[in-house]
């Protein structure tokens, strides 16, 4: 039979009980014939709990020992769901990120996956045994705990998808699949049966909280074709795969709003070449994701200019700009968490056009205002005021009648 990888997030192992389900679900697949390989995460509200307690101690946690505690909430999980197979009759192994041999860079936090060896996987996987791994975690060449950032666990689970040659990888939430938006906030939006990983990695990028991008880039670059369904039912899910000819005939896809961005305007800073790269070259060293970003003409021997950064970072962001500031002779910085980042996403843009025109009057007509402006060949994204964005999420989806897909 095949070989299957399988995810479920932490909603889908909330409780005992959960676990228990998710375990009977594991067991028909074995039961099936399949190998399987299951990837979990901590359990819904472990990793925000944990974050709590480290900045109760210590309001800016050193990254490295960050990634020692939040470790611990997919521990608990591999052991309880390898004990619940147990129980259940079924032969089953749990492995830390580290057993796993998922190697990554020395980036803690948000590291990066360098490789995998698998080869102690592929040994319990010919002995009949189920092999339960930890999401979200990996080792340094050093040997250092290492986490893969929010949604880690997505991409844990195509890496390995692509490093055991799996035949399928099941991505398991606690929604149904890919919708054309958040369906909490747009009551009318329609899962899509398929779509395109040019246009899944947008809308991770621009706010869907449905798959981590990182994870959608990883798919895309050894193409590993995946699921994203529902633990809650057996109902097919969303598949997503490599754009085909009849993907464009859809000019947009999905609306993705992000409330998790603050957006950085740097005043005063000298206009002169130079000033831009070294003010980004500051915020790479210090590994900070920069996205939407306007320069200002500049006046009178100074410039400004203003991008966004995760909402998260913020403190990070001023820290790592304070010498360069002292390197370039000036500049300030102003922060504002009010806001939110809303796009439209669709390969169909590549060959339809009057796209940004329906987009702009639809909010117009909303009295949203739009503060900055970035796109892409197949995404435009606005910057708009954090309160109005639910309602510029619901404007769009109705502009581009994506209820009617």
């Amino acid at each position: 039979m095949s070989r299957i990888v399988q995810k479920y997030g932490g909603t889908s192992v909330g409780d005992v009980e959960r676990i228990k389900k998710v375990a009977a679900r594991i067991k028909g697949y074995r039961d099936e014939g399949h190998d399987v390989v299951v990837v979990v995460s901590a359990r819904s509200g472990v990793t925000n709990e944990l974050i709590a307690r480290a900045k109760a101690v210590c309001e800016h946690p050193d990254e490295r020992e960050m990634d020692q505690l939040l470790a611990i909430g997919e521990q608990e999980t591999i052991a309880l769901t390898a004990m619940a197979l147990h129980g259940l009759g079924v032969p089953a192994v749990s492995y830390t990120g580290a057993q796993a041999g998922i190697v990554t860079d020395k980036v803690h936090t948000k590291a990066k996956i360098q490789g995998i060896n698998a080869k102690p996987i592929e040994a319990d996987l010919k002995a009949g045994k189920v092999v339960i791994v930890a999401g979200f975690q990996g080792i340094t060449d050093d040997g250092r705990v290492s986490t893969l950032g929010r949604g880690g666990s997505d991409l844990t689970a195509i890496a390995l998808a692509g490093a055991l040659h799996a035949d399928k990888c099941e991505i398991y939430t606690d929604v149904d699949g890919v919708y054309t938006a958040d369906p909490r906030v747009v009551k009318d939006a329609k899962k899509l049966q398929e779509i395109s990983y040019d246009e899944m990695l947008e809308l991770a990028s621009s706010g869907s909280k449905v798959m981590q991008s990182r994870s959608v880039e990883f798919a895309a670059k050894y193409d590993v074709v995946f699921e994203v369904r529902s633990s809650f039912n057996y109902n097919p899910g969303t598949i997503v795969k490599q754009e085909v000819a009849y993907m464009e005939k859809v000019v947009v896809r999905g609306v993705a709003v992000d409330k998790d961005q603050a957006k950085v305007t740097i005043t005063n800073i000298p206009d002169q070449p130079g000033s831009a790269a070294k003010i980004f070259k500051g915020l790479a060293d210090a590994s900070i994701i920069v996205d939407m970003i306007v320069q200002n003409v500049g006046r009178n021997g100074v410039a400004n200019l203003s991008f966004t950064v995760p909402g998260t970072e913020t403190h990070k962001a001023r820290k790592a700009l304070e010498p360069v500031f002292a390197a370039l002779g000036g500049g300030e910085v102003e922060i504002d968490e009010a806001i939110a980042k809303l796009s439209v996403v669709g390969v169909g843009m590549k060959t339809h056009s009057g796209v940004a025109a329906t987009l702009f009057s639809a909010l117009a007509e909303a009295g949203v205002n739009i503060q900055l402006i970035s796109t892409s060949e197949i995404k435009i994204s606005v910057l708009i005021d954090k309160a109005k964005a639910d309602d510029a999420a619901r404007v769009a989806h109705k502009a581009f009648a994506l209820e009617s897909l």
